[in-house]
């Protein structure tokens, strides 16, 4: 088996490469991986292990036809993580957000189809569906995006979809809410307060802090990527959550309290413009299809993240303050 992840030295994408080479996907215990990455600034190639005899990585935009015509030859599936994916960075400028998660997304389906790749797993999030005051977004449910970089993703979703329906490419779309983890890059929340508490700086928090997420531990994420990939339906759509919905300021004081800070390092400040109030999925198509359900309960992931992050300032702290990387 052979498989080639786009976007895998990045948070998500390399907890997913790091747990196949360690045999943790049944099945793919023998499976070649090859990484294709742009290492832009939430990339990092520390982020995989650099001698591991069943992984090649290419340094690379998935932009590059040529490139990616040389790597899909002999691939049996590709799982599509590659994406700018951070909401400020897409309201400052969202031409990024369009080539990337556009453009690339178009051009790698286009080459999975050239070179006949079997399977496809497109990688995309809640944010597609917009904001949500009550009840939980469905599989079915409207695309309604409120960010470019939500808009993006659902136009990449609809490409994904278009080319299962138009030339059949055994292609499926995952949806996920927030994740939280190891390796993430400390411009999203969680790794941002917890790094910044370990620094004894304050914690921002949009607004008056009531902003409702559901937080999903990656590895939860990773398995039901693979679930997905091994038993997904062809031009199917699967969301994939938590459960656990918390609003961030909320989140906030705990993390205050994990990194043994008081109330007062939380600091509210302008709220983002278009700020999506509310999200919730319904996950119940990869339960009653795929058997996939969470194993992580969020405080013990959250008290473990934390844990990481105090134990790794040699990852994470070039990163914060403009150094070289680890």
């Amino acid at each position: 088996m052979k498989i080639l992840v786009t976007g895998g030295a990045g948070f998500i994408g390399s907890h997913y490469v790091r747990t196949m080479l360690d045999g943790g996907y049944p099945g793919f215990e023998d499976a070649h991986v090859t990484v294709l990455d742009a290492l832009t600034y939430a990339g990092n190639r520390d982020n995989l292990p650099a001698s591991h005899p069943r992984l090649t990585f290419a340094h690379g935009n998935i932009l590059d036809r040529e490139l990616l015509r040389d790597l899909l030859d002999g691939q049996d599936a590709v799982v599509h993580f590659a994406a700018e994916s951070h909401v400020d960075r897409s309201i400052a400028s969202g031409a990024d957000f369009v080539r990337t998660n556009v453009e690339g997304t178009q051009a790698v389906l286009e080459a999975c189809l050239a070179a006949g790749v079997e399977r496809v797993v497109h990688i995309s999030t809640d944010e597609v569906y917009g904001s949500i005051e009550e009840g939980v977004w469905t599989e079915e449910s409207p695309l309604l995006p409120n960010s470019p970089y939500a808009a993006s993703k659902a136009a990449s979703d609809l490409i994904a979809l278009a080319y299962f329906r138009t030339h059949r490419l055994n292609v499926s779309v995952t949806r996920c809410s927030n994740n939280y983890g190891p390796y993430q890059y400390p411009e999203k929340f969680i790794p941002l307060a917890v790094t910044n508490l370990l620094e004894g700086r304050p914690v921002p928090v949009y607004g008056d802090g009531g902003q409702i997420r559901e937080w999903l531990h990656v590895d939860d994420h990773c398995r039901a990527v693979q679930r997905v990939l091994t038993g997904g339906r062809a031009g199917e759509v699967y969301n994939i959550g938590a459960g656990t919905a918390v609003p961030n300021l909320e989140l906030a004081h705990r993390l205050a309290e994990l990194c043994g800070a008081g109330p007062e390092m939380i600091r509210h400040v302008t709220d983002r413009k278009g700020h999506d109030r509310r999200y919730a999925l319904d996950q119940g198509r990869i339960e009653r299809e795929l058997g996939h359900r969470p194993l992580t309960a969020f405080d013990t992931g959250l008290a473990a993240t934390v844990a990481w992050y105090r134990d790794n300032p040699r990852w994470w702290k070039p990163l914060k303050n403009g150094g070289d990387r680890p």
